[in-house]
């Protein structure tokens, strides 16, 4: 019989420690399976923050660094630097790169970094509780706006994709969701055009990916994958956001 399934030999076989219906586990797979097909497990270099990406070293058997919240640009800048030869990666969620780590990611694609960003966007702080994130949307209750974030008193969803791409040194960027396999199909896509990027000294790349939280939605995993579809896409469009390929 050909088999249908297999675990990629970068996943490490453990219990996942992710809510129920929590998109990481995906991109996590994702991320193995790329760096299994091409071959780089060898020369690849994660960098992990404080917030639900914390323990992904505990699922991906390859070289792993704990950066401070918000900080993974600024030490994967010092990595990078230091072995060109690898490939760098940091993942993070909206809690950490788009608000404690607003500065490092600006400067970091400012200054065409080459390194792959991936960046999980579902708009809620996860793994303190569910406070409002800088992606929050208007209207969107939280712990901390238990009416719904209002855009007068809070402010509006940070678009970082777009904010990035006015940079000089950004190259690519991409917004994909995990909301169906089609979706999940095109992010694996932009995760490897994100990789290639580096991997052929293109400068910085950032592929943000809107992924549910169904515990701190207060949704089930079917309504928070629709939910993706039919609010969270609104307020983040999805597709290529800026591509040096067709510059």
């Amino acid at each position: 019989m050909k088999a249908l399934y297999e675990k990629p030999k970068t996943f490490i076989d453990t219990p996942t420690h992710f809510c129920p219906g929590c998109g990481h586990g995906i991109v996590l797979r994702l991320i193995a399976e790329i760096i299994d097909a091409w071959g780089i497990r060898g020369k690849t270099i994660g960098l992990a923050p404080v917030g639900c990406s914390v323990l992904a070293y505990n699922y991906l058997d390859i070289d792993m660094c704990e950066a401070a919240h918000g900080r993974p640009p600024a030490v994967a800048t010092g990595i990078k630097r230091v072995h060109p030869d690898h490939v760098v990666f940091a993942y993070q969620g909206d809690g950490d790169l788009a608000a404690i780590g607003t500065a490092e990611i600006i400067h970091a694609a400012n200054r065409g970094e080459n390194i792959t960003f991936i960046f999980v966007n579902n708009a809620v702080y996860g793994m303190t509780n569910g406070q409002m994130a800088p992606t929050t949307l208007p209207g969107q209750k939280t712990a901390t706006t238990q009416s719904g974030r209002n855009p007068l008193s809070e402010g509006h969803p940070i678009r970082v994709c777009e904010l990035l791409a006015v940079l000089g040194g950004s190259s690519y960027l991409e917004r994909v969701s995990l909301s169906s396999p089609e979706n999940v199909r095109k992010a694996k896509k932009a995760l490897e055009k994100g990789f290639k990027t580096q991997m052929e000294k293109r400068g910085f790349s950032l592929i943000e990916i809107l992924s549910p939280c169904p515990i701190y939605w207060r949704m089930d995993a079917n309504e928070a994958m629709r939910h993706i579809d039919e609010e969270m896409s609104k307020a983040f469009p999805l597709g290529v956001i800026k591509d040096w390929d067709h510059e």
